[in-house]
């Protein structure tokens, strides 16, 4: 009896939703035909595509799923194309209600995108997070007017969560874990990220300028009410990426950008560095973009709540190394690297207005200049005096 209800579902399921590949076509001709102002529905079920869904040119178009956990796309064996779900060129574009698995590259990746709204979206890499995952988990590049809101994401070799080259961005109430970052916003100009939770990643939260892009500089950037907890995962980036730098154990990094404003976050448990304040050279990286502005300026971290008690820093990178080495088990939460623009300096040493490192009223929050001057080789005396950077941007 129970086998023959078993074999009635499976004929009625059979009768309701066409074959696997041509369910693909289906949804690929969904994409391809759809008028502006129209929506596709991705139905309940768990699907294996072998080519990427793209969207391309269209304007106010809505994809949706039956929610996380019941639509999910699976491109674990994935022939053609690098991402799971692109869309290029396009305006006013809605994704949601859906999760999306084991692209060979990004798995929901958009590119020159004006007005983007990513919402209640898993997007995930099964399995144990390993370097030949994809890049990104939601990947919006070179956009504008982004939202992205209540998703998860998971075990990307660079960053769940990325923000790229793009202006006017939200991210809120999502998860970040098991990545190389939880949440990066790279050359992008106004973003507020606030609400999420960023832990077991190897690095929290990144706001980066990175040189060699079209978009050179970033900055507008507020990190506020976050939950950055236990970032202290193995570093899993491919070889010669740049997050592949970031050392296990990292809060938050804020690299070579300006204006940034990172507060009321409780930043806890981040074993190497909870608060990072860097230029690019601390990379060690030759820059050979004459455009490229190295230093971060106008930074300001204040009212967070940070761990008490000792703090082990990673082995596994130079950075936590040398933090072990000069800090021991009490490496200080907030650091700056102190390589700083000499054109930015005054006749007493301090920066100049406008590009000032601004540190106040964060708990536990203890600070320390690691006076990286000579490009990382650390020579110049530790200074752990708040006083230059007591100030309010």
């Amino acid at each position: 009896m129970q086998r023959m209800l078993w074999c009635l579902c499976i004929l009625l399921l059979s009768q309701v939703l066409p074959a696997q590949p041509e369910l693909e076509k289906l949804f690929q001709t969904q994409l391809i035909m759809a008028e502006n102002g129209s929506s596709v529905q991705f139905p309940e079920g768990k699907f294996y595509l072998s080519n990427t869904l793209w969207l391309d040119g269209k304007k106010n178009i809505t994809l949706r799923g039956a929610g996380q956990g019941k639509t999910v796309l699976s491109f674990i064996n994935q022939k053609q194309g690098a991402e799971g779900i692109k869309v290029t060129n396009a305006q006013n574009i809605v994704i949601e209600q859906l999760t999306v698995e084991d692209a060979k590259g990004d798995l929901i990746k958009t590119q020159q995108v004006k007005g983007l709204v990513l919402r209640d979206i898993t997007a995930q890499w099964t399995g144990k997070p390993k370097p030949t995952n994809g890049s990104y988990a939601l990947y919006p590049v070179q956009c504008s007017q982004v939202r992205i809101e209540r998703c998860t994401a998971i075990g990307a070799s660079d960053a769940g969560i990325y923000v790229g080259q793009s202006d006017s961005v939200w991210v809120t109430d999502c998860v970040a874990k098991w990545n190389v970052a939880g949440i990066e916003i790279e050359n992008t100009t106004n973003a507020w990220v606030w609400k999420n939770k960023a832990f077991d990643n190897t690095g929290g939260i990144l706001v980066f300028d990175l040189p060699d892009l079209p978009i050179k500089r970033g900055g507008h950037v507020k990190v506020y009410d976050n939950l950055i907890t236990r970032n202290n995962f193995r570093n899993f980036a491919p070889p010669g990426n740049i997050v592949g730098k970031v050392p296990p154990g990292t809060g938050v990094m804020i690299l070579a950008t300006n204006d940034v404003e990172v507060y009321n976050n409780k930043i806890w448990e981040n074993k190497t560095a909870s608060t990072a304040i860097v230029s690019y050279y601390i990379a060690e990286t030759p820059i050979k973009d004459k455009d490229y502005n190295p230093y971060p300026s106008q930074i300001y971290i204040h009212d967070n709540l940070y761990s008490m008690g000792k703090r082990m820093p990673t082995w596994k990178s130079k950075l936590g190394f040398i933090f072990w080495w000069k800090f021991g088990k009490r490496v200080p939460h907030i650091l700056y690297d102190g390589i700083q623009n000499p054109d930015w300096v005054d006749t007493d040493g301090e920066l100049k207005q406008g590009y000032e490192i601004c540190i106040q009223n964060n708990e536990n929050g203890t600070f320390a200049n690691i006076r990286a001057d000579k490009l990382g080789l650390f020579k110049g005396k530790i200074s752990k005096d708040r006083k230059p950077y007591d100030c309010k941007l």
